[in-house]
């Protein structure tokens, strides 16, 4: 039995893989923690450590003010600790920060005021989202975006596009009066759109024609084991020369396209996150770690501009999950701040305890299922090949 070709991914080479999983992980993390870091530099805090990874430091040096950066050998995160923090997760030492001096107070992060505290913790996931925006930028006007007119050349039998009426040729105008110049756009309203009726206006024979087409729901696996429920029309892109083209824009078009890139992954992920807790989508997209770095390195295969727009999905992604309000997470910690704003003063200190212990907990068991996603694919694999 070969078990790396079980792997997915894998089967790329694990070294290869390994390595592009190393580059976008160390990337997105670095920025995050610069976020973190910048943030509470300018507020006079003392910052005690950068890692980048946790566990066993690898190497490291300190800085002129004295803060110690380092590489650590489990690279799955990083953190940033101030004076005054209790450990990586920046739970405050309410023993050690209660008998501090005067001038120690003025560097501890537990004694600034509430909109720097919000600041320096809301400075990570920022920075993730425009580490997205400039990663997108950078590709889109150095090596250019894929560009394939919204033009029909096969319709499926019985589709949602035939009762539709499409016809082989007809060129996409709008849909619901967005403007469509792209098929890879048109896909994307039509994905998020089962079930709903759309209003497009497609070029024909010299003249317009307005079609109401309502998408059905199609679902499908992934290669790595996630069932997926998105709108299908039936229709095919064109593949002739004349409607293919890699369009390079210039820095200004593509910042807003980077922006508007990242956007569509934050509505993207809230979306999908809204349909699991409706019932509508399935929680097995989910993925952790080695999905990451599979993907990571079949990106890494096809060329240095596919693995850096990953770079930018996991950074959107990153700073996304960070924000969301979970206990040791920097959308926690907001929470955190929120509640302080409204009582006009901070949560007690067993609170607190309780409320890091539940978010430890939830993050744990997230991590945990989403590995389990992970691994299904390849264990399946394995245990059909087992008793087959």
């Amino acid at each position: 039995m070969n078990f790396i070709s079980a792997w997915g991914g894998w089967g790329l080479g694990i070294l290869p893989t390994l390595i592009a999983f190393l580059f976008v992980l160390t990337i997105v993390v670095f920025f995050h923690e610069l976020g973190h870091f910048w943030v509470a530099r300018r507020c006079g805090v003392r910052v005690e450590a950068f890692s980048i990874g946790f566990g066993r430091e690898l190497a490291g040096f300190n800085d002129r003010h004295g803060t110690r950066w380092k590489l650590c050998a489990i690279p799955l995160g990083g953190y940033v600790k101030f004076f005054g923090d209790a450990d990586a997760a920046s739970r405050p030492d309410f023993e050690t920060a209660g008998a501090m001096t005067e001038a120690e107070r003025s560097q501890s992060f537990f004694h600034k005021t509430l909109a720097q505290r919000a600041a320096i913790v809301a400075a990570g996931p920022i920075a993730n989202l425009i580490l997205a925006i400039v990663i997108f930028t950078a590709v889109f006007t150095l090596f250019g975006k894929p560009i394939t007119a919204p033009r029909v050349e096969t319709i499926v039998a019985e589709s949602a596009a035939a009762a539709a009426g499409f016809k082989p040729g007809d060129l996409i105008v709008s849909i619901d009066g967005r403007a469509i110049d792209n098929f890879a756009d048109m896909q994307r309203i039509v994905a998020g759109s089962a079930g709903r009726p759309l209003s497009v206006v497609v070029e024909r024979d010299g003249g317009q024609a307005t079609l109401t087409a309502t998408p059905a729901t199609y679902e499908f696996k992934d290669r790595f084991g996630g069932t997926h429920r998105i709108g299908r029309l039936g229709i095919s892109k064109s593949t002739q020369p004349g409607d293919i083209e890699m369009r390079r824009y210039n820095p200004l078009a593509a910042a807003w396209m980077g922006v508007e890139e990242t956007w569509f992954v934050i509505s993207s992920t809230l979306s999908y996150i809204g349909g699991i807790f409706m019932g509508t989508q399935s929680a097995d997209q989910l993925g952790g770690p080695i999905r990451i770095a599979q993907v990571a390195g079949e990106a890494a295969s096809v060329g240095f501009s596919t693995l850096l727009g990953f770079a930018a999905l996991i950074s959107v992604s990153i700073g996304l999950l960070n924000l969301f309000p979970i206990p040791l997470l920097d959308g926690g910690h907001l929470v955190f701040y929120a509640i302080e704003a409204i009582r006009g003063r901070p949560m007690s200190e067993s609170a607190q305890e309780t409320a890091f212990r539940i978010g430890f907990v939830m993050v744990m068991t997230l991590m945990i299922f989403a590995t389990w996603n992970d691994l299904r694919g390849p264990l399946g694999a394995l245990f059909g090949r087992f008793v087959g």
